[in-house]
Formats: structure tokens, sequence, C-alpha cells
């Protein structure tokens, strides 16, 4: 991005936050007593400004460096956690200032143009505004703990899914799948090591990651590499590439520079003991019965679609049980779901539920779903499936809330078709 366009991106940003900081002010002086209000003000914006200023300087940065440092990362979640927190606030204020204009107007027609009090405001009620700092505290609280903790609070989620088509060998085959490790934000070495010996412990048929194991560069995957090596399955582990593995979110000194950390993104992966698909399909045998595994590089929609679902397919006839690993959820929607050939189960990752949302057995709401028709877990078309790991890291806002870091465990069986 050139210079004006950054400093057009800055403009904007600490215009916005002004504007959340000059609203949330107007609470904060209805709680302040009438000799603190000048030094008030001054404390107030003092330090509303300075970090106005901090949040637009990294803005401004990430612009110019095309990507998201350690430094950058934490004044994201400062942003984040900011803007959340003073829009709660706004919430209750903007309510009252309807009233009160509801009430301006009503004593403006009911008293008439010759009274001193038509039209006037009513004034704010300190109530109000002790309401909605009181419930600016749970957005705070959460999305700090989403910062801190949440973002290793590892969770299995486990689905049976019924076939009736699924050969009888593989009733009961289990899968164990990771997705969106994002190697390049971990910092916690400890809690890392962790999630992938939970992973582990489940003892799996077969294990699957499905892309995003790194955000730029080949060489952050290596502080993790022993541990995650260490999850085997009898069947083996395969891996396919997601949006981020190609290095495109990164600057690089030549095209001879990201080919080559390409190539040894490559390598990691066989270092790790996972065999990459590249829209390829492998073989898996049980007591003399097959199915097939397919992998395909990364497919979606608004990204570079790399995959080659066909090629994938290449050798894999019509009637044969078929798993496909393919990173974007919307390859799904867009290609596999109107396959001719049946694909009964899809894999997928990339969205992490946006990091953010509520999830209840009634109610499911997260950003997520207003660019992704399916932004998690279990999906299903006319007998083929779809599902999306929440993702094992995290991206750009270094935490998570009510969408936790998610090890899925899917038990294949056979029976009338449908899942539990």
């Amino acid at each position: 991005m050139t210079k004006v366009g950054g400093i057009v991106i800055i403009f904007i940003v600490l215009a916005f936050l002004f504007f959340l900081n000059w609203y949330v002010y107007q609470g904060v002086k209805t709680l302040l007593p009438v000799s603190w209000l000048t030094k008030g003000k001054i404390v107030y914006w003092l330090i509303s400004g300075g970090i106005s200023l901090w949040i637009g300087l990294a803005f401004f940065r990430i612009m110019q460096e095309g990507r998201i440092s350690t430094t950058s990362q934490q004044t994201l979640n400062l942003f984040i956690i900011v803007t959340v927190t003073q829009l709660t606030i706004i919430v209750f204020l903007f309510g009252e200032d309807i009233f009160r204009g509801l009430s301006a107007t009503w004593s403006y027609f009911s008293a008439g143009l010759s009274s001193d009090t038509a039209g006037v405001y009513p004034g704010r009620r300190k109530f109000i505004s002790q309401l909605a700092f009181a419930a600016a505290v749970i957005p705070f609280t959460g999305f700090v703990y989403g910062v801190f903790k949440g973002k290793y609070d590892f969770r299995t989620i486990r689905k049976t899914i019924y076939f009736s088509d699924l050969p009888e060998a593989f009733d009961g085959f289990t899968i164990t799948q990771l997705s969106d490790i994002h190697a390049g934000s971990f910092t916690d070495m400890e809690a890392v090591k962790k999630g992938a010996e939970l992973a582990a412990s489940h003892n799996s048929d077969l294990f699957v990651f499905t892309g995003d194991l790194v955000n730029h560069k080949a060489d952050e995957i290596e502080p993790m590499m022993e541990a995650f090596s260490k999850i085997r399955a009898p069947f083996g582990q395969y891996s396919i590439l997601g949006n981020h593995d190609y290095g495109d979110y990164s600057s690089w000194p030549s095209p001879e520079a990201k080919r080559a950390n390409f190539e040894r993104l490559k390598q990691q992966h066989k270092i790790l003991g996972y065999d990459l698909l590249l829209d390829e399909n492998r073989v898996l045998e049980k007591d003399g019965q097959q199915i097939r595994l397919l992998g395909v590089e990364n497919w979606g929609v608004g990204f570079q679609s790399r995959g080659d679902l066909e090629k994938s397919l290449a050798g894999v006839a019509d009637g044969e049980f078929k798993i496909l690993l393919s990173h974007d959820p919307s390859h799904w929607d867009e290609q596999v779901k109107k396959h001719p050939k049946n694909i009964h189960l899809t894999l997928s990752g990339h969205t992490h539920g946006m990091q953010f949302g509520i999830e209840t057995p009634l109610f499911r709401w997260s950003p997520a779903q207003y660019r992704y028709p399916n932004w998690a877990g279990l999906a299903e078309e006319a007998g083929k499936y779809l599902y999306v790991n929440r993702g094992f890291g995290f991206h750009a806002f270094s935490g998570r809330v009510g969408i936790w870091p998610e090890i899925t465990v899917i038990e294949l069986r056979r029976g009338k078709r449908g899942a539990v």
C-alpha cells in the first residue's frame, strides 16, 4: 500500500476512535462530581487520545509492512477490546438519546411554542450511565479472558455421522482433525504442546490436518515440530495447504525467495510425518475393503483458487466412499456438493468461526456467518456432509471469545443416513 493510502487509513481509524471516545465521554461526565469535571476531562482525553494514536499508528504499520507482527497483533487486541467495550456503552447512551429526543419532541407539541420548556432536551440520567458502564464489564472481561486464556482453551468436539454405503470394515472408523494451526501467532509453547497432546490422546484411526500451518513463513512451525509430530494414527497422517501457506501475505525479496519458502513448508509437512495431498488421493484399506481420501490445494471464494477437484478424483470410481480435505468451506458450497460424483464427507477449516461468537444448543451467532454460509460445525445437503473445524490457532485477533480452539473427532458409522 502507498504512503497516501496508509495516511487515509490512519485518518479513518482515528476519526472512528474519536467518535467513540466523544460519545463515551458523554456518559463519563454524568458520573463525575462537578468539582472533577475539568480534571476528569483532561485525564480522559489524554488516556483515550493516547490509546487512539497508538492504535492508529499500528494500523499504519500493518498497511505499510503488509503483515501483522507480534506488536501490531497486541495493538489489534487492544483495539478490539476498547471498541467492543465502548460500543456496549454507546448502545445504552444512544437508547437514552432516542428517549430524550422523543421527550423533547413531545414537550414541543404538547406545551406549545410559547412555553420556555418546549423542545428542551432532558438531561442525561446518572443511572443510565452507571448501567452502561456496568454492562460493558461483561464484554471487556470476556475479551480479556479470550486474549490471555481463551485462545488456549482447547476443546474436543465429537461427531458421529451415519452413511448407508460406508464399507462394513470402516464401521466405527475414527478421524481426528486439526485445522488452522497458524504457528506464527503462538507465544505459549507449553500450551501448544498440551493441545497437541490432547489431539494425540484420542488415538483415532486417521489423523488429518486441513491447512494453514503457518501465518507467513515456513520457519514459524519449527518450535512446535516435536509436539505435532507426535500425533500418529494407524491409517496415517494426511494434510493439505491453506491460503496462508503459500506466503502470499508477506513481502519477499524475490520470487525465488518466496518459492524457496514454499518448498521448505512442504518439507516441514514431511518432517512432521504428514502426507501432504496436492490435488491427489490415497486408498485407505481395511479388511479387504477400501475408502478414498482426497486432498486439494486451497480453493476459496475471494482467495486464490489453486485446487483442482477433478485432478484429486483421478482414478476414483463413482461408487467408492470418498472423504475430501479442502481448506475453505466455500469450496463445498461452490463445487463439491454439486459434483456428479458423490463426495460423502468434506473436512474444512479456514473461518476460525471469526474467533468470536455465541454458541449454545438453542442459538448460534458469529460475524463469520455474514461471509460463510457454513462457518463452523456440520452441514448436510442431499446426503453430502461438510464439517468445518473452528481452528486450533488464531490470527490477527490474538484471542478467542465464545468460539474456542477445536480438536475434532469424527466417527463414521454404517447405517441410516444422519448425524449426532
